[in-house]
């Protein structure tokens, strides 16, 4: 959720799907997006300017303009904007559940249109993600209940989803994101150039 080579590489891969149909491809390719958390011991309920975060993260406000600046360039070069000058860090935990809830009341395509907004709500306008009324905002935009992800949220739901989620992630060695896991068969790590997803789909739909 707050990984900016985890949003560049979600558009490298769609961009891949688009150059196999485009290819004649009709082959379904369905995505799931399973939760991993960079930072879990993040407190809840508050949020740091990603500046700050990085600095601390990375020996210096020096070098953290350095990296955020090199992620906004190949961000723009993807179609995505960067507002790292108002991005807010902030635990993911609501978010991935709130994803989770996404998947199970209107499957893949409604999970990949929150994870979009969400993304966007991050990166682009400076939103606070780890905030359940923001994140039920945000799910009421691309066609939840708001007020019924809330009560969710307010609960207990999708605790258990993460949490297997983030144990799969170690029993395949996991370790870093993004990781793409096709098929459960090919495992590419990083935000990859277009090709390669490519070459990794085609690998995986001739088998």
């Amino acid at each position: 959720m707050v990984c900016p080579w985890c949003y560049i590489g979600k558009r490298r891969f769609e961009k891949a799907v688009a150059v196999l149909r485009e290819k004649g491809v009709t082959d379904p390719i369905e995505v799931t997006y399973r939760s991993y958390q960079l930072d879990p011991t993040a407190p809840a309920g508050t949020n740091t300017p990603v500046r700050d975060a990085y600095a601390k993260k990375f020996g210096g406000r020096e070098r953290a303009e350095q990296i955020l600046g090199h992620v906004t360039k190949v961000a723009a070069a993807d179609g995505i904007e960067f507002r790292m000058d108002i991005a807010l860090r902030a635990n993911t935990v609501l978010a991935h559940r709130a994803l989770h809830r996404a998947l199970e009341t209107g499957g893949p395509a409604l999970q990949d249109a929150l994870k979009e907004r969400l993304l966007r709500a991050y990166f682009t306008e400076g939103l606070d993600v780890g905030d359940i009324a923001t994140v039920a905002r945000c799910a009421g935009e691309v066609g939840m209940e708001a007020a019924d992800l809330t009560a969710w949220l307010d609960g207990d739901g999708g605790k258990t989803e993460v949490l297997a989620d983030l144990r799969g992630a170690m029993d395949r060695e996991i370790s870093a994101v993004p990781t793409f896991v096709i098929d459960d068969r090919f495992m590419v790590p990083g935000a990859q150039d277009v090709d390669v997803f490519v070459n990794v789909l085609e690998r995986a739909l001739a088998k």
